[in-house]
C-alpha cells in the first residue's frame, strides 16, 4: 500500500515513483527495486563484458544486455531468486564460442554479480549476432 519516491545522488534519477503494487502488479509508469535492480545489473555487466572483449583482442561494435528479475515468496518472504541476462552483440573477431565464453566469465566478475552470487540464481544467454 506505501508509495513514494527514488532519486540519486548523481542527479541523473530523479523521482521516480515507486509503490508496493509495482512490484508484483502493473506498475502503470511505477518502477520497483527488482527492475532498479536488473538495470544495474544490465548496466554493470555491459560496461564489463565490453572491456572484457576489447582486453580479449575482440572489440565490441555494438552490445546489448537485458535483464530479468524474478521476485519469488519463499518460505512466506519475498525475495529475489532469479536474474537472468540476455546478452547480444558484435564484436570483431569474435566467434560464438569466444562470445558466449567471455560473458560468462563476466558473470563472475562484474560487480553486482558478485554482490549477488550465493543469494540470486543468475544465468546468462550470450549471442554473437
Amino acid at each position: 500500500r506505501g508509495s513514494g519516491v527514488v532519486t540519486g545522488g548523481s542527479g541523473a534519477i530523479s523521482q521516480l515513483p515507486v509503490t508496493f503494487a509495482s512490484r508484483t502488479e502493473q506498475p502503470e509508469g511505477r518502477t520497483s527495486p527488482e527492475e532498479l535492480l536488473a538495470a544495474a545489473h544490465a548496466t554493470c555487466f555491459a560496461m564489463a563484458f565490453a572491456n572484457a572483449l576489447d582486453k580479449a583482442g575482440t572489440p565490441p561494435q555494438a552490445v546489448s544486455v537485458n535483464a530479468h528479475c524474478t521476485l519469488d515468496r519463499v518460505e512466506g518472504a519475498l525475495r529475489v531468486t532469479t536474474m537472468q541476462l540476455i546478452v547480444r552483440g558484435t564484436a570483431n573477431g569474435a566467434t560464438q564460442g569466444s562470445f558466449a565464453a567471455i560473458a560468462q566469465e563476466t558473470s563472475d566478475t562484474c560487480p553486482i554479480s558478485q554482490a549477488l552470487t550465493g543469494n540470486v540464481q543468475i544465468s546468462v544467454d550470450a549471442t554473437l549476432e
